[in-house]
């Protein structure tokens, strides 16, 4: 933000013409391109993983439900949540699941 906050200063206090602007323009257009490149990567990851998930590995449904995958079909995944309780889940929802943590089995 101090980056952003002096090329703002100068703009204001360039009376000489664009050049302060154009700054602006290259700092706005660089920090979009940082922002993107990151979320844009990690999408990557997780596609990678529902496309490779097989049966056994451990997975995180909707953010709160830990579980192993039962079953893997086109667009849904069977998650085994306990012993027997088996709930069918949409692919997109479904994450890797971290390797240290509280939920589910180590």
């Amino acid at each position: 933000m101090t980056i952003l906050y002096i090329l703002l200063d100068g703009a204001a206090n360039n009376s000489g013409g664009m050049g302060g602007m154009l700054w602006l323009l290259i700092a706005m257009i660089l920090i979009i391109w940082l922002m993107g490149g990151s979320s844009r990567k990690q999408a990557k990851k997780e596609q990678q993983f529902r496309s490779q998930m097989k049966k056994g590995d451990r997975v995180l449904c909707g953010g709160s439900l830990y579980g192993k995958v039962h079953e893997v079909n086109d667009t849904t995944v069977n998650v085994e949540l306990a012993g027997g309780v088996v709930v069918t889940v949409e692919k997109s929802a479904v994450t890797a699941a971290p390797e240290t943590g509280d939920g589910g089995e180590k």
